[in-house]
């Protein structure tokens, strides 16, 4: 069983679906991740004229009569977080999302619109037409700066605006300066460490990587899942001692017996090699 499988069963085990949910990306992005704009390989998607009509259309047109009928009417009376609701039944996210930026619309607070650019963010991974991504991320984007808007100390939405950038724009270097200039005054943010750590593994700079979860284990030492990302960035780079220990530190450390013999079986299979 390789690192990845056995976080596979951690994920299982609700250890560290939180973690991939939280910041993980979901587009690997060749950029360096400290600012190095010579190693840029920029995406071909933008924050302009980005629509998400024909998607919301589509959804709707699918619905059975009885649907319909009942989506129309939450809709009337303006019970968002109940259309929130109806289409995360449907694993509609990106819909859901859609209505929670509605849901935003209405309350205008900086809570509500963080949440509705997460719901977006994170929908970009369950959707099956990946023409979508694009408006995905500017709607997300534009549910960011709202936040920022009201709340002008919100890390949570610059960080998250930064990696919309990162990850949905043609200009990506503007997401990496965003960050960097958030750890200017907020360095220990675990958030943002994790943002790092994610993107350096995602663009191969698995060095970069390790010193980033390695911070994260300095800002909060119980974060005991970068232990197993430190794993697998070992792994990679085929150092197998590192591997195990990384592993090792993770088992010590963690209360779940599942967990504690999955990881005990792969160091076993890992000093046989």
């Amino acid at each position: 069983m390789s690192v990845k499988k056995t976080q596979i069963v951690l994920i299982i085990t609700a250890l560290i679906l939180f973690v991939l949910l939280f910041i993980a990306p979901k587009i690997a992005p060749i950029i360096n991740t400290e600012g190095n704009e010579n190693s840029i390989n920029k995406s071909k998607t933008s924050f302009n004229n980005a629509d998400l009509s024909i998607y919301l259309n589509l959804a709707e047109k699918s619905l059975d009569l009885e649907k319909k009928k009942k989506i129309d009417k939450l809709i009337s009376k303006s019970k968002f977080d109940s259309c929130v609701i109806f289409w995360d039944e449907l694993k509609r996210p990106d819909i859901a999302a859609y209505y929670s930026e509605k849901l935003a619309e209405k309350e205008n607070s900086a809570e509500t619109w963080l949440k509705a650019g997460n719901r977006y963010y994170y929908a970009v991974q369950f959707i099956k037409d990946k023409t979508e991504i694009p408006a995905l991320y500017q709607s997300a984007a534009k549910c960011f700066e709202k936040s920022i808007v009201i709340s002008p100390d919100n890390v949570d939405a610059k960080i998250m605006l930064a990696s919309c950038y990162i990850e949905g724009s043609d200009n990506p270097m503007e997401g990496i300066k965003k960050l960097k200039e958030i750890e200017k005054t907020d360095s220990v943010n675990l958030k943002l460490q994790l943002t790092f750590a994610f993107f350096s593994v995602k663009s191969g700079q698995l060095d970069k990587a390790i010193n980033r979860f390695n911070n994260v284990l300095k800002i909060d030492s119980n974060y005991i899942e970068a232990y197993l990302h430190l794993a697998d960035a070992y792994e990679q780079l085929g150092d197998k001692i590192k591997t195990i220990e990384m592993l090792e530190k993770y088992s010590a450390k963690t209360t779940d017996p599942t967990a504690k013999i999955e990881i005990t079986k792969y160091i076993q299979q890992l000093k046989n090699k």
